[in-house]
């Protein structure tokens, strides 16, 4: 819910010479196929690169609100790549409501390839110098870039460690943004001589041997070489699409669809591979060994737009199969009195599915105001700022028995203050919570702001035999709920008919898919003195992310 939030979404755009990619593995691990034909809608893009980034960028707005921005290439401007960003949405950034100066901007950043980010951050200065994308300038041109990332770099505090213990060197952000750009750099400065263009396999095959975590990368250099990058767990989504004039990536796959792209045009770049687009054309390239992917399970059940298709998997079925789930295992008494109310918006898909297969009106009893600041970004009482953001309706609450579906509950404090709200000024006669998914259990170190077991509702609950109708009961009590009831872990593999072992699920069953982040989680549970020994250590990560 609107407690838990994603960090980072990334979009890039090149424009394709007329003839065809030279190269003949160019659509192989996981990029489109070549059409004969022009996607539907293509007619009615924008000829210039720029002005696509922010549609794009609006349609993954939902992935970060905090900050948005975008690099342009052009060959024939002194500033062969030019770096607009800002705080502020999408709209604010680029001046959308205002035809005249978004035209001047888009002008202004015309060019023939373009990268862009939209951000949100857990914590660290609201301010331009940690929006994205970065640029790093050099007087050479294959060492001048700017690139853009979503995720989060687990062993963030072992590779700034290693990097400021050198003579010279100094960070000036606590980001692993900031990691990244240096890491690149780096690797562009060890290759050959600057007649020697870059090797871009190399220099991504390097750098994902030193990271642990979840990583989606978009560069650009002032050569105007595109690179588009997954990481070998495939974490994070990362969609890709290519008709005979454009390449486009983007978070998800919804981007893609308005930018004009037909669905059979669209589809997931393959964990630890990399699109490159340079001199010598197109081409797909495996940057690190093949091994078994890591999908957050998240991505489907609460932040992708639920228009999207992940990894091969639709947002918006997955909730419905959750919410069939949900009815399956129902026990509550129904009568004519019966609702289903969901909470806005991601909720939606599941209890419309759940009100279906128990054959009673899924209605919404919660509207919520649009023009509200997110709470997590407000500061404040939690109970006045649930009061601007929903409004409960006493016409269809009012004497109803209802079951209010809830897509996740990480810390539960705004969903103790809307159980609140619904039974002061709805006036339900009983109030039933289901949850979409099990119970966030665990802290997530790959690009979710929950970093520490302390900030967790469930754990407190729970002990070794795990989710029983005794711990639900005394949930419920604390919520202010007349019953509570969450999935199992296993419904998520089942509704998304991917096997558990290529999923992270890390945050519902404690499996980590990476070292450092089974070891940030047991510093976690010494924090908080649920292990056997406490040692004092610190958990460090880095707190303005991708």
């Amino acid at each position: 819910m609107s407690e838990l939030h994603h960090e980072c979404g990334i979009a890039a755009v090149c424009r394709l010479p007329v003839r065809k990619p030279s190269h003949s593995d160019a659509l192989q691990n996981g990029q489109v196929e070549s059409p004969e034909d022009a996607a539907p809608g293509a007619s009615s893009r924008p000829a210039n690169t720029a002005a696509m980034i922010p549609r794009l960028l609006l349609d993954i707005q939902n992935r970060g609100q905090l900050a948005a921005g975008m690099t342009s290439f052009n060959a024939d401007r002194n500033q062969l790549i030019d770096t607009h960003k800002d705080v502020g949405s999408v709209n604010e950034v680029f001046s959308l409501p205002h035809k005249e100066r978004a035209g001047e901007l888009m002008q202004q950043y015309a060019g023939s390839a373009a990268i862009g980010h939209v951000r949100y951050a857990t914590c660290g200065e609201d301010d331009r110098g940690n929006a994205q994308p970065f640029e790093r300038h050099h007087i050479e041109t294959r060492k001048w870039f700017a690139f853009a990332f979503n995720g989060q770099l687990a062993n963030y505090a072992e590779l700034r460690d290693e990097l400021t213990s050198k003579g010279g060197f100094h960070l000036a952000r606590h980001t692993d943004t900031e990691i990244i750009m240096h890491l690149l750099s780096q690797e562009l400065s060890r290759q050959a001589a600057d007649d020697t263009p870059p090797n871009y396999e190399t220099m991504l095959r390097n750098v994902a041997g030193r990271f642990d975590g979840a990583y989606n990368i978009v560069f650009l250099n002032a050569l105007g070489h595109l690179v588009v990058a997954r990481d070998p767990l495939g974490i994070r989504p990362l969609c890709v699409a290519q008709d005979e004039t454009l390449f486009a990536a983007a978070s998800e796959s919804v981007a893609l669809a308005n930018l004009g792209f037909s669905p059979d045009q669209i589809t997931s770049l393959a964990p630890g591979s990399a699109i490159i687009i340079d001199d010598d054309g197109m081409r797909t390239v495996r940057f690190a060994q093949k091994r078994s992917s890591a999908h957050c399970f998240f991505e489907w059940i609460y932040f992708a737009n639920v228009a999207s298709t992940l990894d091969e998997q639709s947002v918006y079925l997955t909730r419905k199969r959750l919410g069939e789930q949900l009815a399956e295992q129902e026990q509550v008494e129904i009568d004519d009195d019966t609702i289903v109310v969901p909470v806005p918006d991601t909720a939606k898909a599941a209890a419309d599915a759940m009100a279906y297969q128990l054959r009673v009106p899924s209605l919404e009893g919660l509207i919520r105001n649009r023009y509200v600041g997110r709470t997590f970004i407000e500061s404040g009482d939690r109970k006045r700022k649930v009061q601007l953001k929903f409004t409960p309706l006493r016409e269809v609450l009012e004497g109803k028995r209802v079951f209010l579906v809830e897509d996740s509950i990480v810390r539960s404090t705004t969903l103790r203050a809307l159980l609140s709200q619904i039974r002061e000024r709805g006036g339900c006669r009983e109030l039933h919570v289901r949850v979409a998914c099990p119970p966030i259990v665990a802290p997530c170190f790959y690009g979710i702001d929950m970093s520490d077991v302390s900030q967790l509702f469930a754990p407190d609950f729970l002990d070794e035999a795990g989710l029983t109708a005794e711990a639900e009961e005394a949930m419920a009590a604390e919520l202010g709920a007349d019953t509570l009831r969450y999935l199992p872990i296993n419904a998520i593999s089942d509704a998304l008919s991917i096997p558990e072992a290529q999923l992270c699920q890390a945050c519902i069953d404690t499996r980590y898919p990476t070292a450092t982040g089974e070891r940030l989680y047991q510093i976690s549970l010494d924090r908080v003195g649920r292990a056997d020994a406490t040692d004092g250590r610190v958990l460090d990560v880095a707190t303005t992310t991708g």
